[in-house]
């Protein structure tokens, strides 16, 4: 089968150990590349020896890959310094693959057996970018099938939600369960690492296929079980982080993607009135002690976002400039809603 699997792994080594083996089989035939990302509970030392079969890059080894953070560190949580993110580790990855199609997953996912047959066979459409599975995300003991996406634009940004899983039509294929095209990948530049170390870079990527006149698909039938609570990123990082990440990463976004003149003029009526808001809030709930720390922490969270976003904003502006050569439609024909 001319596919790559391209696993990113920080701290997954337990998770290894439970679906590699599966990941083995329904990928048979298939390249395998599991990334590690400055990981330290001995996940390379594991692989090598029980795996020997597999490739196995180390982000350690490549000092092109430079952290992306802002010079204040206002995110700098329980991950290692010396983590290059998600973006980077993927687009690694899929520099030393050598098929024409990546197969993207996360350490915490393994396919079904005979779900990757189904979603190659659709690549006969030279114009389709991606195709996105339908995952079995265990929940509380019982089973949900999410993995399409709907998104529109409301109040100033862009906003995702879950989609009805019977459908083919996606916002986005997501990074940790779909396949891509490599030819086209290399040719629309990748994840951007701007988005370093996790969150939003999957939508970008897929944003910006469906604006340069490309297509992506969801397949229902074909399936990744999609142990998210096990996951790297809830494992190792704070829930403010998380938060503060996934936030400022909406915002550039914006800058990075939309270009029509209504929706940039609410994106910067309604993101300054959030900005003044939290502000607010966050001041009265310290002045007046009061305890609402979900509340007074998703303020924090949002003007941490806001001044991380605001020190990458001529970065935006650089690679909004790039990507301008490509588009081909309008950002109200992009938006998947139902």
């Amino acid at each position: 089968m001319d596919l790559s699997i391209i696993i990113p792994n920080f701290n997954g080594k337990k998770l290894l150990e439970n679906n590699l083996p599966k990941v083995l089989e329904a990928g048979k035939d298939c390249e395998i590349i599991i990334v590690d990302d400055a990981s330290t509970d001995g996940s390379v030392e594991f692989l090598k020896k029980e795996f020997p079969q597999i490739k196995v890059l180390q982000t350690s080894y490549h000092p092109e890959l430079v952290y992306s953070e802002n010079s204040l560190e206002l995110f700098r949580d329980s991950g290692s310094s010396s983590n290059k993110g998600f973006s980077a580790s993927v687009n690694l990855g899929v520099s030393h693959a050598k098929s024409d199609f990546v197969f993207l997953l996360n350490s915490d996912c393994y396919p079904e057996k005979g779900s990757i047959e189904k979603v190659i066979k659709l690549f006969e459409d030279r114009n389709l970018f991606a195709v996105g599975f339908a995952q079995k995300n265990l929940e509380d003991g019982k089973t949900v099938i999410r993995g399409r996406a709907l998104g529109k634009f409301e109040k100033g940004f862009f906003v995702h939600s879950y989609g009805s899983p019977d459908k083919t039509t996606t916002q986005w294929v997501g990074g940790g369960a779909g396949v891509f095209k490599k030819s086209l990948w290399d040719r629309l530049g990748g994840m951007d690492e701007i988005y370093n170390p996790f969150y939003w870079e999957d939508i970008d990527l897929s944003y910006r296929a469906l604006k340069s006149g490309y297509s992506i698909r969801f397949v229902p039938d074909a399936y990744v079980v999609h142990e998210q609570s096990k996951g790297t990123i809830r494992s190792h990082y704070s829930d403010s982080y998380i938060k503060s990440i996934s936030y400022r990463n909406q915002i550039l976004f914006v800058w990075l993607n939309i270009s029509d003149p209504y929706l940039l003029l609410s994106h910067f009526f309604y993101y300054p009135y959030e900005v003044i808001k939290s502000w607010v809030r966050l001041v009265w709930y310290v002045v007046s002690r009061r305890k609402n720390k979900i509340r007074s922490s998703s303020d924090l969270s949002f003007i941490k976002a806001d001044i991380a976003s605001e020190l990458k904003f001529f970065l935006a502006l650089g690679k909004r400039f790039q990507r301008k050569k490509m588009w081909k439609k309008k950002d109200k024909e992009c938006f998947v809603k139902n």
